[in-house]
């Protein structure tokens, strides 16, 4: 295990200057430290938007098509992919933009920037902010892994499945019943345009429409559920609401660097509005709090890590990089036996 240490994680850092393009976008931005946001808008902009159109026109052929397509394929889901995702997963909680231009902005990039990388358009802000922050991975949330075994790999399997082929129907279904109306009739539009167009774009350019609009969307639905259930493997059976105890956060690592501090999932469910770069300090505020819940924390190590262990159920090498905060776990056996019980399946309430 592993004592609380010095974080790495990035923080703001005070810009003397801002160059003529950041002032540009300042004037339509509400926060300075959303800076990197808008260069990675910009990187896609010029980097995978145009390759995306050009692998629908006749101007590639044979060989140079098929080079294209799988170098837009790896720049667009394995380089791009988790920046922007996580870029999305922020601007959703925080707007982004000041008033007068934040709706058609975000419009524009949930329509027309999204599809690129698997969301089809409203579904992520219709399931994210209408139903899991509201219920937190507990029972009405149809994406919770509650009722899971959560180091099992077929328990996964089915968990994937289910929400590949019922995720939309269910969060649907979710907002529908508690009168989401404004949401629910986004999801619906925006699934129905995507599938729509996807069926035109296949007589148009078949290939193009599997490598730009179908496999991303499979690709991406599995990365969200493979993260959500990694955030959300470790739940104390017994006070599942608790916020300390039914998510995980991970600190020092390269992936918080990528994906603006997506690893402090606990933090991020206590303060779903706080600014990524203030998650390192909130966490620091809190880890008295931390220590008293028993939460699970890891340092160096990211999801992927955390999904390989668990599926392999190498205990032993997630104790390697638990974080013992304020010697909360008196043994590291102890500490084995506490990330073991909550990976447990929690039964079905009875109705």
């Amino acid at each position: 295990m592993k004592i609380l240490s010095v974080l790495t994680d990035p923080i703001y850092t005070t810009k003397a200057k801002f160059n003529v393009y950041e002032k540009f976008w300042l004037r339509f931005m509400n926060d300075k430290r959303d800076l990197p946001f808008l260069y990675l808008l910009s990187k896609i902009h010029i980097f995978i938007l145009p390759v995306a159109l050009l692998l629908f026109t006749p101007v590639l052929q044979g060989w140079s098509w098929w080079l294209t397509a799988v170098v837009y394929f790896y720049f667009s889901q394995f380089y791009f992919k988790g920046r922007f995702g996580l870029m999305f997963h922020c601007i959703c909680h925080r707007k982004m933009f000041k008033p007068a231009w934040q709706q058609r902005i975000h419009a524009y990039i949930s329509w027309v920037i999204c599809p690129l990388f698997g969301h089809t358009p409203e579904s992520y802000f219709s399931h994210h902010m209408g139903m899991h922050h509201v219920e937190n991975n507990n029972e009405e949330d149809t994406s919770s892994t509650m009722h899971y075994q959560r180091d099992s790999f077929r328990s996964f399997l089915l968990y994937f499945f289910r929400f590949l082929f019922k995720g939309v129907p269910e969060t649907f279904l979710y907002l529908y019943r508690r009168k989401r109306k404004k949401l629910y009739t986004r999801l619906t539009l925006g699934e129905w345009v995507y599938i729509t167009l996807c069926a035109v774009l296949c007589f148009v350019n078949l290939k193009a429409t599997l490598v730009v609009c179908v496999f991303p969307l499979l690709f991406a639905r599995f990365v969200m559920m493979l993260g959500n259930w990694t955030q959300h493997s470790f739940i104390d059976n017994s006070d599942p609401e608790n916020l300390y105890t039914n998510s995980i956060n991970c600190i020092n690592t390269s992936y918080n660097h990528t994906c603006w501090n997506d690893g402090y999932h606990i933090i991020h469910h206590l303060r779903p509005g706080i600014h990524y770069t203030e998650m390192p300090q909130e966490f620091l505020r809190k880890k008295d709090d931390f220590a008293r819940q028993k939460a699970i924390v890891f340092d160096g190590i990211h999801y992927l890590h955390i999904f390989y262990y668990l599926m392999t159920k190498q205990y032993q090498k997630l104790a390697d990089n638990l974080v013992n905060i304020n010697n909360m776990f008196e043994s590291r056996e102890q500490a084995i036996r506490l990330m073991k019980s909550r990976t447990k399946r929690i039964p079905v309430k009875p109705a």
